[in-house]
């Protein structure tokens, strides 16, 4: 259940169109919904505004699904990351509407259009890390914001990303997904004046140690106001970005 979902129920009790019993029935698995094998946080959306997000990676194509029926029955927009495509055939066989993004491995469940705000500016250093940045990406534009691809700029031609002087400064958040040495994420924060968010990727040779050259590069950034997520960590780099991207939203009306 979402927050217009709890707004039109209450509004049905109090107009009288609803009973409290109904009412109640309809909010008795708020807290979440006990599968066995996973409790699905039913409420998040409410609290947080986004439902609970799946990782699918771990979990078997049954559990993804049933995780995606629960949360699909009352939400829109659900994320399952880390997918196969035969998660989404299985998904399609059982009746659920979804979208499937090959390259990010994210399946949206009862995907929903939105309005992009803001501007987030996702960058890859190379083409081989591109499946992290679409994940950033995707997940960024199903969170609602309004999403530039800078693929394949990084710093052994400098000039490349040099040619989007002006997307860099009017966004408002940037994600840059790296490997080897990770050195793309401290170049871009030396040119703008929004938060930049690394992406460590364990793309790269031998002492890249899958990503853990790239990650101790980009924590010992001398550019400020860049941060940095876990190796591989697209979605989180694509959520953080949305809550800055939309941090006047998300904070209208919060001070008194």
């Amino acid at each position: 259940m979402n927050e217009k979902n709890l707004t039109d129920l209450l509004e049905k009790v109090r107009d009288h169109r609803m009973d409290l019993e109904t009412a109640v029935s309809h909010l008795k698995r708020l807290p979440f919904e006990d599968l066995g094998f996973a409790k699905v946080d039913t409420h998040r959306a409410v609290r947080t505004g986004f439902p609970e997000v799946i990782f699918g990676q771990g979990k078997t194509v049954d559990q993804i699904c049933k995780i995606a029926e629960s949360l699909a029955a009352r939400s829109e927009n659900i994320l399952a990351t880390r997918c196969d495509r035969n998660v989404y055939d299985e998904m399609i066989c059982r009746g659920m509407t979804c979208r499937y993004h090959e390259a990010a491995r994210i399946i949206v469940v009862n995907p929903a259009e939105t309005k992009p705000v803001g501007s987030v500016t996702v960058i890859s250093a190379g083409t081989a890390d591109m499946p992290v940045a679409e994940e950033a990406a995707v997940t960024a534009e199903t969170l609602g914001n309004r999403v530039t691809r800078i693929y394949d700029a990084g710093v052994a031609g400098i000039h490349r990303l040099l040619e989007y002087a002006t997307q860099l400064q009017r966004s408002r958040a940037i994600v840059v997904a790296a490997g080897m040495e990770g050195a793309l994420p401290s170049v871009v924060g030396g040119l703008v004046a929004c938060p930049v968010i690394a992406v460590p990727t364990s793309v790269g040779y031998g002492a890249s140690f899958n990503g853990l050259a790239a990650l101790l590069g980009m924590l010992n950034s001398c550019a400020s106001g860049v941060s940095v997520v876990n190796i591989d960590n697209g979605f989180g780099a694509g959520f953080q970005a949305s809550l800055i991207n939309q941090l006047d939203r998300l904070t209208a009306g919060s001070e008194s």
